[in-house]
C-alpha cells in the first residue's frame, strides 16, 4: 500500500488573494492531490482561474474587480475597490473561510496579512507561503501588524518564504524555522514547449500583463517603444518579436488598437497573428508564455510574476512603467529591489516621447551586452537561483506538508 493512503488522506483547503498568488497555489494542490489528499481552493481576489484550470474545486461564487486586487497601490485604486464592492466582497468571502474551515485539516495560505490572520481567526490548523513579502526590499523584512504575531501561534504548523535570505531572517524574528523550498509559480516558466517561428539573431518578448483593460493599455506603449528601437534591430532576420498575450486580448482586441498606431493585423489563422509596421513584425503569442520566457533573450515586461518566472530563467528583465492600476512606477520600483539588478527601468514619465525613446534605446544596449558579455549572462543565472530558486518548489512543499500531516497525525 502507498505511504499516502496508508497514512490516510487530510482535506486542504488553499486560501489566495492574488493572481499570482492562486497560480503557486494551484500548483501545490495539484501536488497534495497527487498525494492522496483532498484539495480545495477559496480565492479572495477574482475568479481563481488558476485553480479551475488545475481542475480544484472553487468555494462560493467568485467576481472579478477592475483593480485586481491591487488598490492598494494607489488612492484611486482604494477608492475604485469601494465603489465596487472588494471589500464588502472580500469580508463575504472571509465569512465564508469561517463557516467552512471545520471541514479542513489544514489551511494553506498563499498570499499575505489578510489571509493569514483570516487562517488564524479559524482556529485550524495551517501553514504559509509567504510569496508577498521578502526580505530583498529592505535588507530586513519588517512584517506587517499582526502577521508575525500570528506566524508565531502553535496553529501555523510550517513557514515557507519565497527566497534564502528572508528565511534566515524570518528565522531569527519569528524565533522559529522558516523554510524555503522554491517558488512554485516559477514551475510554470519550466513547462516545455514549441519552438518559436523563424531564426533570428536574437529575440525579444513583450509581456503586456494579464488584467484587462490594462494589459490592452500597456501593449499600446510596447509598440510604441517598439516603433523608436534602433534601425538595425527592425530587421526580422536580426531581431524576432514576440508578444505573449492572455486569451482575453483576442484578435478582435487588439486590430483597432493596432489600426490607430498604424499598425496592420495579420490574421493567419487564430494561432497565427501578427503586427506590422513598415520591416516590423511582431508574432502575437496565446497560450505560449513559456515559449516566449525560454526563448527570447530580453523581455520588455509590465507584469508581476511573469517578471519574477523570467529572472528565475536568468533572463534579463527591461519594465516599462504604465498607468496602473498594477504596473505603476511604486510597483516598478519595489519589483527592481525584490528581483536584483536584472531587472532594469528607463527614466521618464509613463506614456512620455522621453520613456519611450529610452527604453528603445535601452533594449537595444541590452540585447548587445547580451551578445558582447558571456560573464553577464551566467551572472543572471546566479541571480535568478538567489532570487527565485530551482524548479521543483510545488513538489517539495507538497512533500513537506504530507510529511507534517503524517507527524501530527501520529503526535
Amino acid at each position: 500500500m502507498n505511504q499516502h493512503l496508508a497514512s490516510g488522506p487530510r482535506r486542504i483547503l488553499l486560501l489566495s488573494n492574488g493572481h499570482g498568488e492562486d497560480l503557486s497555489g494551484a500548483l501545490i494542490g495539484l501536488q497534495l492531490q497527487a498525494l492522496g489528499h483532498g484539495v480545495d481552493a477559496l480565492p479572495l481576489v477574482g475568479h481563481g482561474r488558476a485553480y479551475a484550470q488545475a481542475g480544484l474545486n472553487c468555494l462560493g461564487r467568485t467576481r472579478e474587480y477592475s483593480t485586481g486586487g491591487l488598490g492598494y497601490t494607489s488612492f484611486v485604486g482604494r477608492l475604485t475597490e469601494l465603489v465596487q464592492g472588494q471589500v464588502a466582497y472580500v469580508l463575504q468571502r472571509l465569512l465564508l473561510l469561517l463557516r467552512v474551515a471545520h471541514r479542513y485539516e489544514l489551511i494553506l495560505v498563499v498570499g499575505d496579512v489578510i489571509p493569514v490572520l483570516a487562517a488564524w481567526l479559524t482556529r485550524r490548523p495551517a501553514a504559509t507561503y509567504l510569496v508577498a513579502y521578502s526580505s530583498h526590499y529592505e535588507g530586513t523584512l519588517r512584517l506587517p501588524w499582526p502577521c508575525g504575531e500570528c506566524l508565531q501561534s502553535r496553529r501555523f504548523l510550517r513557514v515557507y518564504s519565497r527566497d534564502a535570505l528572508t528565511a534566515t531572517d524570518l528565522s531569527t524574528h519569528l524565533r522559529r524555522p522558516v523554510r524555503f523550498l522554491g517558488n512554485p509559480f516559477f514551475d510554470g516558466a519550466l513547462t516545455a514547449a514549441d519552438r518559436l517561428g523563424g531564426t533570428p539573431v536574437q529575440r525579444l518578448g513583450l509581456l503586456p500583463g494579464s488584467r484587462l483593460p490594462e494589459a490592452l493599455q500597456n501593449l499600446e506603449l510596447m509598440l510604441r517603444v517598439l516603433e523608436r528601437l534602433p534601425e538595425p534591430l527592425r530587421d526580422p532576420s536580426r531581431l524576432g518579436l514576440h508578444a505573449a498575450l492572455v486569451g482575453k486580448l483576442t484578435p478582435q482586441e487588439v486590430a483597432p488598437l493596432a489600426s490607430r498606431l498604424g499598425w496592420r493585423l495579420e490574421l493567419e489563422s487564430q494561432e497565427q497573428c501578427r503586427l506590422r509596421l513598415g520591416p516590423l513584425s511582431v508574432q502575437l503569442e496565446w497560450g505560449r508564455f513559456a515559449a516566449v520566457v525560454q526563448q527570447c533573450n530580453l523581455l520588455l515586461s509590465m507584469t508581476g510574476t511573469a517578471a519574477e518566472q523570467c529572472v528565475g530563467l536568468g533572463k534579463p528583465v527591461l519594465q516599462l512603467v504604465g498607468a496602473g492600476p498594477q504596473f505603476t512606477d511604486n510597483f516598478a520600483e519595489a519589483q527592481r529591489r525584490l528581483l536584483g539588478p536584472g531587472v532594469v527601468c528607463a527614466e521618464g514619465a509613463s506614456g512620455s516621447p522621453e520613456q519611450l525613446e529610452n527604453t528603445a534605446q535601452l533594449a537595444g544596449e541590452l540585447l548587445e551586452r547580451l551578445q558582447r558579455e558571456p560573464a553577464w549572462r551566467q551572472r543572471l543565472q546566479q541571480l535568478g537561483h538567489e532570487r527565485i530558486g530551482g524548479g521543483g518548489g510545488a513538489v517539495r512543499m507538497a512533500a513537506d506538508l504530507h510529511s507534517c500531516l503524517n507527524h501530527a497525525h501520529q503526535g
